[in-house]
């Protein structure tokens, strides 16, 4: 089951996993990093975007929004976002619950740059596990890099969708968890008496009322390539078998530009992030994330896509202002939390 909660996607799995199991994913609003060869860290999170049901607008958004339900969030053109993971620390057994999660763009999975498939694959492996990943900037184009997702209009070529596929008629986000099979998160965390009593505090977003009542016709936006970033994203080390993969749940996120978000909903989106030169000259921190895991190779079908200004560039337009290339001098090294009872520090990435 997935609901909408504090602007978040949560998934539970009540009949098959313990009652504390829980995966949060947050869409992060952050800073566009330069689209021009370099290798960037990091960029910092700014905050949730808000996110609303496709369901309580339904006489506003395009049919084939209803049709794949889900949920909706606002993007302004070549608006650069990353994905934030939180598994939910189970105190009987002193860990955070395993999940594993697939994401795609148009249905191209971001992972492994192949078409959408149900199920888990090893070969090669199309998911990530959290907690192990705790967030995704972006397409895995080689071992260590990333090139971020920036949001671009449908039918204009520049997706990774339409580059794959000759096509953009889906766009979105597409996102499906599997969680780990509790007998095997009992063998591999057996239960300890608790050391914490903790109960988490949740608060329901209040479903907007529809105000448009022009329906808008068409999805428009899709996600790109954007710059490139180190990221690693880690090999999975448990057993394929033990996941449960008949009790995975799915969710479509639509992404609406800044126009169309105003016609569904009647709301303005958030103001735009800086300009990574505009956050760079301010001393503010970028970050770099070390962790024991072993990264995967990347996708060598997502390594060929060619990034929105090399795009631009063959199509004689600018899609990218103010690309200015940075040097962030102030970079703060985050570590994996080496043991469950260790709490990871405030860092400032996530919020």
């Amino acid at each position: 089951m997935i609901e909408l909660k504090n602007d978040s996607l949560v998934c539970t799995f009540p009949e098959t996993t313990t009652h504390e199991a829980t995966l949060t994913i947050s869409f992060m609003r952050t800073l566009r990093i330069p689209d021009d060869g370099k290798d960037y860290p990091l960029p910092p999170g700014l905050g949730r975007f808000s996110l609303v049901h496709v369901d309580d607008h339904r006489k506003a958004v395009p049919e084939s929004w209803i049709e794949h339900g889900g949920v909706m969030l606002p993007l302004y053109q070549s608006e650069a976002m990353w994905i934030n993971f939180e598994s939910s620390y189970v105190d009987e057994h002193q860990a955070r619950y395993p999940f594993a999660v697939k994401v795609a763009t148009g249905k191209i999975n971001a992972i492994t740059g192949e078409f959408w498939s149900n199920g888990l694959s090893r070969d090669p492996q199309d998911y990530m596990v959290t907690p192990d990943q705790p967030w995704l900037d972006g397409y895995s184009v080689e071992k260590g890099f990333i090139r971020q997702f920036v949001a671009m209009p449908l039918g204009e070529g520049y997706s990774a969708e339409g580059q794959i596929t000759g096509s953009e008629d889906v766009g979105g986000v597409q996102i499906a968890v599997y969680p780990m099979k509790k007998e095997a998160f009992e063998k591999h965390w057996p239960q300890r008496p608790p050391k914490i009593i903790r109960k988490g505090i949740y608060q329901y977003s209040s479903a907007s009322e529809g105000i448009s009542m022009l329906r808008v016709k068409e999805a428009d936006m899709g996600l790109a390539v954007g710059g490139r970033m180190r990221q690693e994203i880690y090999e999975d080390t448990f057993d394929l078998s033990e996941w449960d993969m008949n009790t995975s749940s799915r969710c479509f996120v639509h992404l609406a530009n800044s126009q169309t978000w105003r016609a569904i909903t009647g709301n303005n989106p958030s103001t735009k992030a800086p300009t990574a030169r505009e956050y760079t000259s301010h001393g503010l921190p970028w970050f770099d994330y070390y962790s024991d895991c072993k990264p995967l190779p990347g996708s060598d079908i997502l390594s060929k896509l060619k990034s929105v200004i090399q795009l631009g560039k063959s199509k004689r337009q600018t899609p990218l202002p103010e690309n200015d290339s940075v040097d962030p001098g102030n970079i703060i090294r985050i570590d994996k939390p080496q043991s469950p009872d260790q709490v990871r520090e405030w860092s400032g990435r996530s919020e």
